[in-house]
């Protein structure tokens, strides 16, 4: 393929996705949602812009990999023991029962067994995005009830790769497979894994730590994006596996170091724009004709997964030691499918196991899934207000008890601070003593949870960049602290607050001298700027030292502030101030 037809599909990828994503953002709807539909809208099945399926196809591959890397950076072996009594059997009794259920449906409509298997597979295993979105997006994620259904995805996640290892060993001939084929690849597999936990856990994190030392950003971008395709291209020549299970297997092990959140986030960027190229390619391969001409098989494909698989969840409910409302959670949760599913049919694919419509049915369901999955959520106070009906049944369900409600814990005349480095921590730690009532929005899991233990309420989650902030309470605040780093999150957060409170005190942090004035016109009734509060409290000290009043020298430092810090110019405010300390100086 010519380099320059190559540029124009990457280009008409990129700016298609923009479109749909933000499209997709300003409906409400998950981003993956519109980059799907732009793949589809580039696809060779629709009018107008047609991009290269092959080479979309080939980058998706990286796509892929940092996918399944960052997804193995956040891996942690440790959620899932903290909820196994629920997540581990609920999982894999799910997963069976999913499969299944796929498997008969296929079996209707004339599939071959081992396609009939491939979708099982498929629609068995939830999004880690669009769960870890929904979750977060509703307060939920650091609750009782997110605990458990992310240890659920976990035990999914680990499901997705023994499917991976195992799909090329039964099907990869494209015949019978023998048992000795099976026993091969999970040797490898297992040889593989050991060698990445004997090995790897020590070499990969020294070897990057190392490249840190070096202070050069370059190098270690260069490094942890070398690791992340170097393991997963040595996992699929060296051992004959997938590249998921190396990228993932990478990830893991540099998730336990003390370095995994300087990696993950300079393998942000590239797992972002990488996995929307694997979305548009994606989308690229679905057929809107068929899906039209074929509409029974798509609503029978996304009742399995909407309603057929939520309601096996719940039904588990009555056998797992979890509330009621965990196992509502979690069904939720499960209405829908993505990445992962791609990621297996597009093996299924590769192995000449599915066809191209068959997979684009698959797709249609991921697609309608991840559309309608909110509603599900928000459902889900009338769904327990219906189980609640039948006292027995509800008895039987909750059992367990009920831990705290769905919602983030009603906080009344308390303090929200958005943003714990530093500055937000001191912040809570002096209400804390004061016994002021606050509430900690931060995006750092392991702040987060530190936070929990310390019996201060939290929220995980980005307020610039979900509704996270909707669960903060902020109408019933007594006060918004935002104490972020980033001058352009702190004021999507100042707007957004000011519409969901119009009256709220909002106070803000501010990184230039031209930021300062705009947090005030984004509705910021106090900002600091570091750096020109030092100057300001230099010149404080400076008057108290020439022997001015205190009570004197306050209203001059109010005035300056009032004004924005503005100190070119002097106000009647200032006027006055000093007009009084001068009188003061010739008594």
């Amino acid at each position: 393929m010519h380099s320059l037809d190559l540029l124009i599909t990457i280009g008409g990828a990129l700016v298609a996705a923009f479109v749909g994503g933000l499209i997709a953002r300003r409906l409400g709807l998950p981003t993956i949602v519109g980059y799907l539909l732009a793949g589809m809208v580039i696809g060779p099945f629709t009018p107008g812009f047609v991009g290269n399926v092959e080479a979309m196809g080939q980058l998706a591959e990286l796509g892929v990999i940092f996918l399944m890397f960052g997804v193995g950076l956040h891996f942690s072996l440790r959620d899932l023991w903290a909820v196994r009594a629920v997540a581990i059997p609920g999982a894999l009794v799910q997963i069976a029962i999913a499969t299944a259920l796929g498997f008969a449906l296929t079996q209707m409509w004339g599939w071959s067994i081992a396609a009939g298997l491939v979708l099982g597979f498929a629609v068995a295993i939830a999004s880690t995005v669009v769960l870890l979105r929904s979750l977060a997006d509703r307060g939920l994620l650091n609750t009782v009830h997110g605990q458990v259904a992310v240890g659920w995805l976990v035990l999914e996640d680990l499901a997705t790769i023994f499917i991976l290892v195992l799909l090329p060993a039964l099907f990869g001939s494209g015949q019978s497979a023998s048992w000795q084929s099976v026993v091969s690849a999970l040797v490898k597999a297992f040889a593989f894994i050991a060698l990445m936990l004997l090995v790897g856990a020590r070499f990969l994190p020294w070897l990057l730590t190392r490249i840190a030392f070096t202070r050069s950003r370059e190098l270690f971008i260069l490094a942890v994006v070398t690791v992340a395709v170097g393991v997963a291209l040595g996992s699929a020549e060296l051992f004959g596996l997938s590249l998921a299970l190396g990228a993932f297997l990478a990830g893991a092990v540099l998730g336990e170091s003390s370095i995994s959140h300087q990696i993950g986030a300079e393998v942000i960027p590239f797992r972002d724009v990488f996995t929307v190229i694997f979305f548009v390619s994606v989308g690229m391969l679905v057929n809107p004709a068929y899906l039209v001409a074929n509409i029974g098989p798509v609503l029978a494909l996304t009742a399995l997964i909407m309603i057929g698989k939520p309601f096996f969840t719940l039904l588990m409910g009555f056998v797992l030691p979890a509330s009621a409302m965990t196992m509502l959670v979690t069904a939720a949760g499960r209405g829908q499918i993505g990445e992962f599913s791609f990621i297996v049919g597009q093996t299924g694919l590769s192995l000449g196991i599915l066809t191209a419509d068959q997979y684009s049915l698959i797709l249609a369901g991921a697609l309608v899934s991840i559309v309608l999955n909110p509603l599900l959520f928000r459902a889900l106070p009338l769904t327990e207000r219906t189980l609640r009906r039948f006292p027995a049944l509800w008895a039987r369900l909750d059992r367990h008890g009920t831990p705290p409600d769905l919602a983030t814990p009603r906080l009344t005349n308390h303090v929200v601070v958005v943003g714990a480095g530093r500055v937000g921590k001191h912040i809570v730690n002096v209400l804390d003593r004061l016994g002021v009532p606050r509430l900690v929005v931060e995006i750092d899991a392991q702040r987060a949870v530190e936070f929990d233990q310390q019996g201060i309420p939290s929220l995980m989650g980005d307020a610039a960049n979900s509704e996270v902030l909707t669960h903060a309470g902020l109408a019933d605040a007594r006060a918004l602290v935002v104490t972020l780093p980033e001058e352009a999150a702190t004021e999507v957060v100042v707007v957004a607050a000011r519409e969901m409170a119009p009256d709220l005190p909002i106070i803000a942090r501010a990184g230039t001298r031209s930021g300062v004035q705009r947090l005030y016109r984004s509705g910021a009734q106090e900002v600091v700027q570091p750096e020109l509060e030092g100057g300001l409290e230099i010149m404080r000290l400076t008057l108290l030292t020439l022997g001015f009043p205190p009570e004197q020298v306050q209203p001059y430092t109010d005035a300056v502030r009032h004004d924005h810090y503005e100190m070119s110019i002097i106000t009647r405010d200032e006027i006055q101030a000093l007009a009084t300390m001068g009188q003061t100086a010739t008594e």
